[in-house]
């Protein structure tokens, strides 16, 4: 019995244990149900809280703020469509109302809006102004969007933009009313006693495109249409031409004689040098002498004397451009002028030392010179009766500066001698006939190879040279045209006066 007792004691507990843990589990369950409800409760709060008083994100975004206005036309709580239709209709009335006069001095110019289009390119504006504000957080769009309700927003849309073709006729009056700054200039006149002299600049203006179309939108905003001064900002020139004309002087001057020269061969050196008299370079500027001097034609004033072609004088017109070209050459290099281009020629010059004669032949052979100073350089040309002369000014060297050219023989060339041939064709049968009879058409010329060099001084003292050429003059051979006819039976030749020239022999040293 005491057995069963403490048996159903034991069934007792085991019941009253298992009746507890449903009841906790019961208690459990009702506060987690309890605590769920009240954060939903809190939460949905919150959120009709925040849409009474910050309202809503998406539905702001389809109208404006209060108090907001485009071109002064009030488009509050507007649709993006809605102010389209209020702005454009507005705008254009403005524009038939509009009727604007610029002025500048003397000059009067109308704008009248009934000459233009409404293009109404305003669709972007207006979305751009619809979203400001509604980015970032809540609180920030709230406090844009109150800001707007106390401040305003108004948005200017340029008119120009709006009316088609004004911003072209404004561009055009601007161009018409500007003026471009012309620094003082120096001017050179070589065949005057005071060859240089300044013509002073003019002080240029600009119109203020930016301040002017404020001043335009604003009178149509406001319908005062007084005329409007254009705005001007004026450029003045700062060249100091003065201080400029005071570093000018004389860097070179180069001379060859054309004493014995004919009448036609002087009026060709003429021709071509007069082209470069009162000539101005800039600096960084190239000069072809072909270019300069033009064709040598009789149309551009240019007469018949020998050329020199294959190592031979041989009648051409322009004869004698090249001691032009040699004259100048010279004065270019003792200026310290940068040369392009030279070119000897293939007989040495009588008139300058050996690789200081520049050649020119249209076609292959040119001079090109370019000022490599910071400064503009001016020529004078001067032809008399016997010399020709070229001078180049411009900035003066430092003081005590001076540059030589220094000429140097490095060998002679032996010639080949004479050669004899034929005059089959009886081209000089005025001056040869018959077999044996000889006429000598050209002499042998010993040929050289040189160098030229550019010395600078520096009060008298050689502080640098500098090799600028090496050339070789091929030697020529001699011609003797012989007749061709046999002599009759009982005929003699006179004594013949033509003498054969054997190989040259150069003797060793």
């Amino acid at each position: 019995m005491k057995k069963d007792l403490e048996k159903d004691r034991k069934t007792l507990n085991e019941n009253n244990t298992k009746n507890a843990g449903k009841e906790v589990k019961t208690k459990r369950k009702k506060s987690s149900v309890i605590w769920l409800f009240t954060v939903a409760f809190i939460a949905v709060g919150l959120l009709v809280f925040c849409q009474f008083y910050f309202g809503d994100p998406v539905n702001d975004k389809t109208t404006y703020y209060q108090n907001t206005s485009v071109n002064g036309i009030d488009v509050s709580g507007l649709t993006k469509e809605e102010a389209s239709q209020l702005v454009s209709s507005s705008l254009a009335k403005e524009m038939s109302e509009t009727k604007i006069v610029l002025k500048s001095g003397d000059k009067n110019w109308e704008l009248n809006g009934s000459e233009f289009e409404y293009v109404g390119n305003i669709e972007n504006p207006l979305a751009e102004i619809l979203d400001y504000g509604r980015e970032g957080n809540i609180f920030e769009k709230k406090r844009i969007e109150n800001q707007i309700k106390n401040e305003g927003l108004n948005v200017n849309i340029p008119y120009t933009n709006l009316f088609g073709g004004m911003q072209e006729k404004i561009e055009q009056i601007c161009k018409d009313v500007e003026k471009v700054s012309s620094s003082s200039q120096i001017k050179f006149e070589p065949n005057k006693t005071q060859m240089f002299s300044v013509v002073t600049g003019n002080t240029g203006y600009i119109v203020d495109r930016e301040a002017l179309s404020n001043k335009i939108d604003e009178a149509i905003a406001t319908k005062n249409f007084e005329a409007i001064e254009i705005p001007l900002t004026e450029i003045i020139p700062d060249v100091d031409t003065e201080n400029l004309l005071k570093q000018i002087g004389k860097r070179s001057e180069f001379s060859t004689s054309y004493s014995t020269s004919s009448i036609k061969r002087k009026n060709n050196i003429k021709k071509a040098l007069s082209n470069f008299n009162g000539m101005t370079i800039l600096p960084g500027e190239e000069v072809s002498f072909n270019k300069t001097t033009g064709p040598r034609t009789k149309e551009n004033g240019y007469e018949n004397a020998n050329i020199i072609i294959d190592g031979s004088y041989v009648p051409g017109t322009g004869g004698g451009v090249c001691q032009a070209s040699t004259t100048l050459y010279n004065a270019l290099l003792l200026a310290d002028i940068e040369v392009i281009t030279a070119h000897h020629h293939s007989l040495p010059a009588s008139y300058v030392s050996l690789s200081f004669d520049a050649m020119v032949s249209e076609g292959y052979a040119d001079l090109v010179f370019k000022n490599n100073t910071d400064a503009p350089i001016f020529i004078k040309t001067i032809c008399d009766e016997n010399n020709v002369t070229v001078e180049i000014y411009g900035k003066n060297f430092e003081e005590g500066t001076e540059i030589k050219t220094r000429s140097e023989l490095v060998k002679i060339i032996p010639h080949s001698g004479d050669k004899i041939i034929a005059d089959t064709e009886g081209k000089y049968s005025n001056q040869v006939l018959y077999k044996g009879e000889y006429y000598r058409l050209k002499y042998p010329k010993q040929g050289y190879e040189s160098k030229g060099y550019l010395e600078y001084y520096k009060n008298g003292e050689l502080v640098e040279e500098k090799q600028i050429r090496h050339d070789h003059y091929q030697p020529q051979m001699g011609i003797i045209i012989e007749g061709t006819e046999k002599l009759e039976d009982g005929m003699t030749l006179p004594d013949n006066s033509v003498k054969f020239i054997p190989p040259q022999k150069i003797a060793k040293s």
